[in-house]
């Protein structure tokens, strides 16, 4: 079985807990999608093949390459995208998702209100704020949930920074709070750690705002008070080498529907 199918299982399992609602969309997010195509993909132009079920659109994916070809009997076009940029693009159309269908425990349709949903969830930018710090200290307890999460989203992080620190926070205007600080970010990461950070609150079921986010230089002053009273994360290092190729593989390019 998949991380998917394990998500898709624990949700079915207790159709009442958010939480594992919750956790089935992340992996939806986090999954590296294979999609059924009409044609073969034209540079960053992508024609999923769409079938309509009760007067909807439904765009077929598959978190195995192995499973669409199952589905399909024989080699098909296809594009592997992220689950997170393949919901954005059907939303932007107004289409659902058809997962693992027939050929999978995960397989279901996710409407297209679902996948907005999604979309929507995952297009949120973090609120940004500014703070002076007065004081750093060790920090308090944190729900099992959201460590977890924060575990996945920071292994998929690699390259973006070279530690983060957990701390509780002391503000100069009296306020205090748990401050996960990353160090030395490489340029222009800021928004992709800080969105991951809110991924992790969102699919963790916590309220946003529970978990601080800042970035400082190895040199600043406050760097070295992270290392004296922080947890220390190391982010895995990016292995070199590896370009993303496929539509939807590259961040800064994100496919576009035809």
């Amino acid at each position: 079985m998949t991380a998917l199918d394990e998500a898709h299982a624990a949700m079915e399992a207790t159709p009442g807990d958010d939480a594992a609602r919750l956790r089935f969309y992340e992996r939806v997010a986090d999954a590296e999608l294979t999609v059924l195509l009409e044609r073969e993909a034209e540079g960053d132009r992508v024609a999923p093949r769409v079938f309509e079920v009760e007067g909807a659109g439904y765009v077929l994916a598959f978190d195995l390459p192995e499973r669409l070809t199952d589905f399909t009997g024989e080699i098909s076009a296809s594009a592997t995208l992220s689950g997170r940029a393949l919901a954005g693009l059907l939303a932007g159309e107004g289409l659902g998702l058809g997962l693992n269908l027939e050929v999978a425990p995960s397989s279901m349709l996710l409407p297209p209100e679902a996948v907005a949903w999604l979309a929507a969830t995952l297009g949120e930018g973090p609120a940004e704020a500014e703070a002076r710090i007065g004081e750093v200290r060790p920090p308090g307890p944190l729900p099992p949930a959201l460590l977890e999460g924060l575990d996945a989203k920071l292994r998929g992080a690699a390259g973006l920074a070279r530690t983060a620190w957990l701390v509780t926070a002391h503000y100069a205007d009296g306020s205090r709070g748990s401050l996960l600080a990353f160090v030395d970010a490489r340029p222009g990461a800021e928004a992709a750690l800080a969105g991951a950070v809110r991924e992790a609150l969102v699919f963790s079921g916590i309220e946003a705002g529970a978990l601080d986010v800042a970035f400082f230089a190895a040199a600043s002053p406050v760097a070295a008070a992270l290392a004296r009273h922080g947890l220390r994360i190391d982010l895995p290092e990016r292995e070199e080498g590896l370009i993303p190729l496929a539509p939807g593989s590259d961040p800064d390019r994100p496919p576009r529907l035809r």
